[in-house]
């Protein structure tokens, strides 16, 4: 088990940071599932400022009438090009995935419920090795 780090996770978007290279910024690319399926756009990135890392993603899905919006692990990623960013999981898994809430950002319980739900270990946890992705192609 692991103690909580109680870093506040921020959309990226809502701080003065920037991502210093304008062609890795991922937000507004596509996201595709594992089967090359468009499930929707990266809105934003969740960052823990103390730590200086991307968490995860904050993606737009669904249909015009019934649109949500997701955080997704980063763990998820297996690759990014100009276009979008691939992820692990199908349009299913993501569909069914708890939704962002912002006001949940001290939250452990919530970022562990979306770990948990795409199977990662949470990166607060003793184990957890930060992924060495993106890859881009």
């Amino acid at each position: 088990m692991a103690t909580y780090s109680n870093h506040e996770l921020v959309q990226l978007g809502d701080t003065d940071e920037i991502v210093l290279d304008p062609g890795e910024d991922v937000r507004g690319l596509k996201v595709m599932d594992s089967e090359g399926d468009n499930l929707g756009k990266v809105h934003d990135l969740l960052i823990d400022q103390a730590e200086n890392k991307v968490r995860a993603l904050v993606v737009t899905h669904g249909h015009l009438l019934e649109r949500k919006t997701s955080v997704i692990p980063v763990e998820a990623i297996t690759s990014i090009t100009a276009e979008y960013v691939r992820i692990d999981e199908g349009k299913q898994k993501v569909a069914g995935s708890p939704q962002y809430d912002p006001a949940l950002v001290y939250d452990e319980f919530y970022y562990g419920d979306i770990y948990g739900y795409y199977g990662y270990s949470p990166y607060w946890y003793d184990d957890y090795v930060y992924p060495a992705y993106p890859y881009y192609a």
